[in-house]
């Protein structure tokens, strides 16, 4: 797993930015996996800036990382709405090339098979683009996930609660609940980018980089894949030795 640490937010969101839209315009029919959270927000203003700029991303295809449970893809608080708004409106996509796991389903066992098929038949992800969880957790595979876990209804940690609370009224308003692609899911992406931004993550970033790869750490089962890369600005790799 390759690290490359960046000067700041800004120029680590450019940096990201550059590499995906380069892989878009080698491979229009690219299909990208994305992520939710802060660190990727700046990744999809800059992504957005390229479309501006001429990037062709009309053959596009997306699939989530996650969903939460019982929330509508119409609440926005839902994944799928905090997509829409912040990656698929502002690169010009069409609503049905963005793809999120259904945590509304009547049958989540059923919602989260048929998602695994879909990236399947989708052709597999060709980039991933993922965050860091605060407690190591890899989209919401928290610690304890196996790393070949697949797409799957878990119960979220209290941490993961606590640092999510800050999109909600209340923090007894968030799930308990979602449906994550599984690490073993994550893994079969052809190429996958990390992003880390902030002093929160340096605890994470360390384990995942510098640690034991196991499921303590779910994070740190990227370094069994032959293209990872973590990006992170100084304070989030300020723990690394």
């Amino acid at each position: 797993m390759e690290l490359i640490v960046v000067a700041d937010p800004e120029t680590l969101a450019e940096s990201i930015a550059d590499r995906i839209a380069a892989t878009i315009a080698s491979a229009p029919a690219t299909v990208l996996g994305v992520a939710t959270g802060s660190s990727p927000l700046g990744v999809y203003r800059a992504l957005a800036r390229r479309v501006a700029g001429g990037l062709d991303v009309a053959n596009l295809r997306a699939f989530a990382l996650d969903e939460y449970v019982g929330i509508s893809p119409d609440d926005p608080r839902s994944y799928a709405a905090t997509l829409h708004t912040a990656f698929a409106r502002p690169l010009g996509l069409s609503p049905s090339a963005l793809h999120v796991p259904d945590g509304t389903r009547p049958d989540l066992d059923e919602a989260c098979a048929d998602y695994e098929r879909a990236i399947a038949d989708a052709g597999g992800v060709d980039i991933q683009l993922a965050g860091f969880g605060a407690n190591g957790h890899l989209a919401f595979n928290e610690p304890g996930s196996p790393a070949d876990s697949v797409t799957r209804v878990v119960d979220l940690a209290a941490r993961t609660r606590s640092d999510n609370a800050r999109f909600f009224d209340h923090p007894d308003e968030v799930p308990h609940q979602a449906i994550t692609q599984g690490v073993g899911t994550i893994l079969r992406a052809r190429s996958i980018i990390a992003v880390a931004t902030g002093s929160a993550k340096a605890e994470a970033v360390a384990a995942a980089v510098a640690g034991p790869i196991d499921a303590a750490c779910p994070a740190s089962f990227l370094r069994l894949h032959e293209d990872a890369v973590v990006y992170a600005d100084p304070a989030a790799a300020a723990l690394l030795p």
